[in-house]
Formats: structure tokens, C-alpha cells, sequence
């Protein structure tokens, strides 16, 4: 089983949604996907419970309780955790020690840059990160027309010196589809298909499959 840790201190940079993302077009692949939810907003278990019986199987684990961190069941392929904001002490080594990979989504303004600057220093003081070991996957999320190009987002990206792996524009279908427990990836119009493809170069980085996506 491959673990998908998304994090970020920054309330409203999209964590949620990435995660349902990712674990949806996962599970449209074919695998065996589960989401555990360690935050106590519990959007995400709200969001499973309202998912179709008809749509792509993901499997819900309530990590609210940090008794429950590393619950799973043996046959699943890909574990997506949706962090609380605050992950920190031990509770941060905990929720790492079981990820391979940790996705921070950020939004292109001044609060989600200075807040995910102190968030990813925070980070590399793990030992586990520190060593190489799990790989941090910036997503620049809600992005609207030409923002990408802006100074102060390019000049953050530069400090840090780490590139976002995708750019995901602000869309209403998100929001839209999330609302009846879908994603993107539950459909097939290609008005979808168009913004499926804004993930790609993301799920390249978390999978090893050399199969046609799109």
C-alpha cells in the first residue's frame, strides 16, 4: 500500500478537495483506494457520505482519533490522508511515518505563500523528510488566469526552490460536484476530461502505471 499524506497549515488552500481528487482518479484507474480522514472538520467523511453507490468504490477511515493512525486494510493499493491544519510534534511524525508522499496544495496569495513557507520549514526539520525518504508535492491550486505569472508567486517558488509539479485552475465544477460526494473524475464529459489533464504531471509523481489516463 502506497500512502498520500495531504497537508498544509493554511486553512482553505484546498486541502479537501485535493484529496477527493486524487483519490477519486485513483480509483477510476482501477485501484483499490481508501481516504482517512484525520481532520475534525470531517469534510471528507462528510463528502464519502454523500457519494452514489454507482460511482468509483473509496473506502473511508476515520483518523480523527490518533489511536486510529495506521488503521487499513491490507488490500488496499492507495491510502489518501486529509490532514488536520494542524500538523504538528507528534502527531505530524505520526501521520508522516506513514506516508510516502505529502501533497501541498497552496493558493496563489499572500497568506497561503507565508503560511506554507513556515509549514514546509516545519517539515524538513522531520527526521523522516530530513532523510529523503518522503517526497513533498507542491499543487498551485485555484489559479486564475495569468496569477501564475505573477512576481510575488514566482519570487515565493524561487525562495523555496521547489516548483509546483501541477497549476490547477479555479473552477465551479469542484465545488459543484463535491456537493452530490463527486469529483472530476467521476465523469466522462469532455468538458471534464479538460480539467482531469490539469492532474496529470501530479499523478505521474505518486503512481508508477505507464497505462493511457485520459
Amino acid at each position: 500500500m502506497k500512502t498520500i499524506l495531504i497537508a498544509n497549515q493554511k486553512g482553505g488552500c484546498g486541502k479537501t478537495n485535493t484529496a477527493i481528487t486524487v483519490a477519486t482518479a485513483l480509483a477510476a484507474k482501477g485501484y483499490q483506494v481508501a481516504i482517512a480522514d484525520a481532520d475534525n472538520q470531517k469534510s471528507t467523511l462528510h463528502w464519502t457520505k454523500q457519494r452514489p453507490s454507482t460511482a468509483f468504490k473509496i473506502m473511508t477511515l476515520d483518523w480523527r482519533n490518533e489511536k486510529s493512525i495506521g488503521e487499513a486494510p491490507s488490500h488496499i493499493d492507495y491510502l489518501v490522508i486529509d490532514a488536520p491544519g494542524a500538523v504538528s510534534g507528534e502527531h505530524a511524525e505520526q501521520l508522516i511515518s506513514e506516508s510516502h508522499a505529502i501533497i501541498t496544495p497552496l493558493q496563489p496569495s499572500f497568506f497561503d505563500l507565508h503560511s506554507t513557507k513556515s509549514f514546509l520549514k516545519r517539515l524538513k526539520d522531520i527526521k523522516r523528510i530530513r532523510k529523503g525518504k518522503v517526497e513533498i508535492l507542491l499543487v498551485a491550486n485555484r489559479v486564475k488566469y495569468n496569477s501564475a505569472k505573477s512576481p510575488e508567486f514566482q519570487e515565493f517558488f524561487k525562495k523555496i526552490e521547489q516548483e509546483p509539479v501541477v497549476w490547477i485552475s479555479e473552477r465551479s465544477a469542484y465545488g459543484q460536484l463535491a456537493m452530490q460526494g463527486l469529483s472530476i473524475f467521476d465523469q466522462h464529459q469532455k468538458r471534464y476530461l479538460d480539467i482531469q489533464k490539469q492532474w496529470q504531471p501530479l499523478l505521474d509523481a505518486i503512481i508508477e502505471d505507464e497505462t493511457k489516463w485520459f
